[in-house]
């Protein structure tokens, strides 16, 4: 189901253009204006879905079987040594368009657009910790 507001829905239906990479029943996949790195590809579900919190698992699993071809012709059409694949789920994460997307970021050389840096807490918890947050978690897994 489309938003009348979603900018994402109007690249889905062509009322707004994109230089579209591949479509099919499932996802549509198009340049993003930005290009952050050659051939930086967004990968969306046509079927509305706010973000991954948003997702069934079924609209999950099809979008996400699809992202190993999709990076497989970047990589192959640019020569591409590595790729980043990101995806931010609400604005406290760097979300901006609230339509779920997945970001392809074909990687050429170090140093050059998105970089992860990992601020890394590991000795701020002891393994019971780590047990109790992981217990935490565990029991909010739908079976």
């Amino acid at each position: 189901m489309k938003h009348d507001d979603c900018i994402f829905c109007k690249i889905v239906e062509g009322t707004i253009p994109s230089a579209k990479v591949y479509e099919d029943d499932v996802v549509y996949a198009f340049l993003d204006l930005s290009q952050v790195s050659k051939g930086h590809t967004l990968v969306i579900p046509k079927e509305h879905t706010r973000d991954v919190f948003d997702m069934s698992s079924d609209l999950a699993a099809q979008v996400y079987a699809r992202i190993p071809k999709i990076a497989q012709a970047i990589k192959t059409a640019f020569d591409a040594k590595g790729m980043n694949i990101l995806n931010n789920n609400e604005a406290i994460a760097g979300q901006s368009v609230f339509h779920m997307h997945l970001h392809l970021l074909p990687k050429f050389n170090e140093g050059e657009g998105f970089e992860a840096i990992w601020k890394t807490n590991e000795d701020a918890y002891t393994s019971e910790e780590l047990e109790t947050i992981a217990s935490s978690i565990h029991t909010h897994i739908e079976k």
